[in-house]
Order: C-alpha cells, then structure tokens, then sequence
C-alpha cells in the first residue's frame, strides 16, 4: 500500500460531517463530562453549553440527512462556534505536555489535539458545498 495523499485525509463528505455530528451529539448528552473541560475556561454554565452543543449537533446532523436548506450553514456556524473548544484542548494538552512528567503519551496527545484544529477547515466546506463532485456526481 503506497503512502496515503494528505489531500485525502483532509477530504471530507456532508455524510462523514454528519456522521461525526450524531456521535458527538449523543456523547455530549450522555456523557457530558467528557467535553465540559474543553469548554473556554472564560464561559459560564458549560455543563449547559455542552448539553446544548450536543443538541446543535443532533439537530444539524437531521437536517443534513433531511436535506433541509438551512442545515448546511447552521452545521458551518456550529463548526465555527465549537472551535474554540478545540483551541481550549490543545492549549490543556500542551500544558499537560509540559509539565514535570512529560510522558510521551501527553505530548502526543497534544500533538493529535493541535492537528485536528486545522481539520474544522474541510468539515466547513464539505457542509456548505452543494454535496456535489466536480464532475457533478453525487458524493457519499
């Protein structure tokens, strides 16, 4: 198997989008826990913010599914408005990174957390597009 093209790594579908929208939804209703600690230390209520994220996700994945023609753009604003939750998580991983332990599964924690900030970009327009290829076949 030959080396893997970045630009399929970072190529993302409306499906996957959407996918990945039901997963986390229902991980943020479930086990909220899991995301109140990369809520932006400077937000109140974030056991609230995390409920209603969740419920932003699960509500932009059925309108993605459902065709509806708002969910391409609320789906975009929900990625916009999550990123500084991503932003929050790098910051803690390096922290943690750096701090007298240092262990190698932190620093690579950190180093998954600062490489996924950059992967909201193809998220967003996977959204927005029109769900189309350029030959004008539908993508899965």
């Amino acid at each position: 198997m030959g080396p893997v093209k970045l630009t399929k790594l970072a190529r993302m579908s409306p499906g996957r989008v959407t996918a990945a929208f039901l997963i986390s939804g229902t991980v943020h209703l479930v086990r909220p826990a899991v995301f109140e600690q990369v809520v932006p230390r400077w937000l109140p209520r974030r056991r609230e913010i995390v409920y209603v994220s969740g419920v932003a996700e699960l509500v932009c994945a059925g309108g993605l599914l459902a065709g509806a023609p708002w969910a391409r753009k609320a789906s975009a604003a929900l990625l916009l408005g999550v990123w500084p939750g991503n932003l929050q998580m790098a910051l803690d991983a390096t922290a943690q990174a750096r701090g007298d332990d240092r262990r190698p599964r932190d620093l690579a924690f950190a180093t998954v957390a600062w490489a996924r900030m950059p992967l909201q970009i193809p998220m967003i327009r996977a959204v927005l597009s029109n769900g189309r290829t350029r030959s004008g076949h539908a993508e899965g």
